[in-house]
């Protein structure tokens, strides 16, 4: 049996450990690794990038069958459960690494990031515009390994509870028919 072709996107929307926390339970997500992307240092690490001074944001690299779940699908996903509307913040989370962002792969990926950018702007669901950059996807720094499955292993940790939870139930709530089974 032939192997599925499997996509990327890449987002950033605050905290790398609430999008990994909502994306990896959506059927069709294949994996999702938390990282950095979007700045001047070649070797990012989670202290330079907290430090907001390298310029990368953290992202997640979403790995996706398209058969399964469209990239519109994932960018749905994606403004349902961050604010797009702030410059460099998520919540308490301030500085550039917090930023929306959609780091595109090809051409079709940026087509559809501008398109429903330009439709949610229009559709005036938020009281302000969307400051979401749409740019094309640079090198992707892999974050640390104890980022990875961060939510999974630390589900009552303080953040966790606070911040990263009400995102998982957030798209669990709004994209019910697009979880992976059980």
């Amino acid at each position: 049996m032939p192997q599925p072709q499997l996509f990327l996107a890449t987002l950033a929307g605050g905290c790398f450990w609430c999008l990994e926390a909502a994306f990896e339970q959506l059927d069709g997500v294949i994996s999702v690794l938390p990282g950095y992307m979007g700045g001047d240092d070649p070797r990012p690490t989670y202290e330079a990038v907290c430090s907001g001074n390298t310029g990368h944001a953290e992202v997640v690299q979403i790995r996706f069958d398209p058969e399964i779940i469209g990239y519109e699908t994932l960018l749905a996903a994606f403004f349902a459960i961050h604010d797009p509307t702030t410059l460099n913040r998520q919540g308490h989370d301030v500085g550039s690494q917090y930023r929306s962002a959609i780091f595109y792969h090809d051409e079709v990926q940026k087509v559809a990031a501008e398109a429903m950018v330009a439709r949610l702007n229009a559709a005036g669901i938020w009281s302000a515009p969307l400051v979401t950059e749409v740019t094309p996807a640079p090198t992707f720094f892999e974050a640390e390994e104890y980022h990875h499955q961060y939510f999974r292993r630390n589900p009552h940790q303080g953040y966790c509870v606070a911040v990263v939870a009400p995102k998982a139930v957030k798209l669990r709530q709004l994209f019910a028919d697009r979880l992976k089974a059980d």
